[in-house]
């Protein structure tokens, strides 16, 4: 089993550079998951560090791991105390005509027997607020993807709802992710194209976990280059929006 790569490493955490595929737990079916490499990650130490926020099974980049169960909580508080600066590299099945921008939808889940469940934006669901920027386009004119258009996005999340970003892109830009089966075609790439590409958690105390992840192989492989290394800024230093206070989704935040 391939070894994964460590990001940030101290005593209290660990960041990984998670690769699209792995999901973070055991799939019904079985199959590897990150459980299986937690133990090799304790380093020598005692305890084996555990996820303290979620990323889809496709998206790869920054997952923050805790070393010990006080960590766990306070990184967890952070997370939904919006609190953490997270940065998302997406690809666009399509152009995007403006430049930059805020989507403000709120998103609620929905099921049916033939397609199983999503999220939709609905007025009566919960807030979610992303903020966005072009990095990168590509008119089809280079021939990839048979002449498509395609566009690199710069997501940072305000919120932390499951799938966010991917609804947000549909919604809020006009085309879903390259390679969404859930909200797209499922065409153009091998998974979702979205990764984790930076991740800031401040401490009291001690100097903020900072780290970033590299462009993936299949993003390069598109006519992406690697950006310099984003900034990931809490929410609180954001531009500020209205949005009224609400429960965490879960024990373990969705990045």
């Amino acid at each position: 089993m391939t070894p994964l790569t460590v990001l940030f490493e101290d005593a209290e955490a660990l960041v990984i550079d998670k690769p699209a595929g792995l999901p973070i737990d055991r799939p019904r079916a079985g199959g590897v998951s990150l459980d299986d490499h937690l133990d090799a990650m304790r380093f020598g130490f005692q305890r084996t560090p555990a996820a303290v926020h979620r990323l889809d099974q496709d998206t790869s980049g920054c997952l923050l791991l805790a070393r010990n169960a006080k960590a766990h909580k306070r990184y967890a508080a952070a997370f939904e105390a919006r609190q953490v600066g997270k940065v998302y590299l997406g690809i666009v099945a399509g152009p995007v005509a403006e430049d930059s921008g805020t989507i403000a939808l709120n998103l609620s889940k929905i099921s049916s027997a033939e397609k199983g469940w999503r999220m939709i934006p609905a007025r009566a669901g919960k807030p979610a607020v992303t903020h966005w920027r072009v990095l990168d386009r590509r008119d089809g004119q280079d021939g990839v993807l048979g002449g498509h258009p395609i566009t690199l996005v710069e997501f940072r999340p305000e919120t932390g709802r499951t799938h966010q970003i991917r609804v947000h892109a549909l919604a809020g830009l006009g085309a879903a992710l390259l390679g969404d089966p859930v909200y797209g075609t499922g065409e153009g790439a091998r998974r979702t194209m979205l990764h984790a590409a930076a991740l800031t958690v401040p401490r009291e105390g001690k100097a903020p976990i900072v780290a970033t992840a590299p462009l993936p192989a299949d993003f390069l492989a598109l006519g992406f280059a690697d950006p310099a290394a984003p900034e990931a800024l809490p929410a609180q230093e954001l531009p500020a929006q209205e949005l009224p206070t609400e429960e965490p989704d879960s024990c373990l935040p969705t990045s």
